[in-house]
């Protein structure tokens, strides 16, 4: 079985999921990315070999918790073990228009809720291995609406304040048994990724992005503070004062 620790990016995107890659494979990481389609991935892997990182690309939708999970053991397989685990797909579809907080019902947070329910799968996929070694990390990325009321955001910031407390209550439970939890929180376009890209294309709908971005490099610099320093659950990172 491989000695090499490995890294699994569940929602890799040219963004912060790729800077994700890019910062534990430099750590000696073989990587793991998963995405929706396979359009992207052989750009992916190529650019990480580049980079002197072993990587493999996986198609899996978090929505098919099957295939999610079967993916996680081809991953376990290939590569000996899942040590740290970034959960980062999109919260909504970029190009889909966001309901207001105060028309939105039930069903609205029922369907947006989707897009927690996976990162509770994975984790209890991954996480007992992880336990049982003594070792690990997961992290989530997550928005400022979890933290900030932001009305327009509607179901987002609700589902976005789910996470974050599973993120930060799992950090507690978790304590002394040498598996890290904890959550990326992030205010601002992160540059590269897709929501950044449609928005950039339009201009006329979005204006000037100005001082609203944040460099990917920068938030998995971050990460990478948080799951090796383990002194805190949280890291909020936002261009809004």
């Amino acid at each position: 079985m491989s000695t090499t620790k490995t890294a699994v990016v569940i929602g890799a995107g040219p963004g912060l999921g790729m800077s994700i890659a890019h910062r534990f494979g430099r750590e000696g990481y073989a990587v793991a990315l998963i995405s929706r389609t396979d359009t992207r991935h052989a750009g992916y892997v190529a650019a990480l070999a580049e980079a002197g990182i072993k990587a493999e690309a996986f198609t899996a939708h978090v929505a098919d918790r099957d295939r999610l999970l079967s993916t996680l053991d081809t991953v376990t397989e290939r590569f000996g073990s899942v040590d740290f685990l970034y959960y980062g797909p999109g919260a909504a579809d970029p190009s889909t228009p966001l309901t207001p907080i105060t028309e939105i019902d039930s069903d609205a947070v029922r369907e947006a809720m989707t897009w927690v329910y996976p990162a509770i799968d994975v984790v209890g996929h991954v996480l007992p291995d992880m336990v049982r070694r003594g070792s690990g990390g997961l992290l989530f990325a997550g928005g400022l609406s979890s933290v900030r009321p932001m009305p327009p955001l509607g179901a987002v910031a609700v589902v976005s304040a789910a996470l974050r407390n599973y993120a930060v209550t799992l950090h507690a439970g978790l304590a002394g048994s040498g598996v890290y939890a904890g959550t990326l929180t992030i205010g601002g376009l992160i540059e590269r990724g897709d929501i950044y890209q449609v928005m950039k294309s339009k201009p006329e709908l979005f204006g000037g992005l100005g001082a609203t971005t944040l460099d990917p490099d920068d938030l998995a610099e971050t990460a990478w503070a948080l799951y090796t320093e383990r002194d805190r659950a949280e890291a909020v990172v936002s261009v809004f004062t």
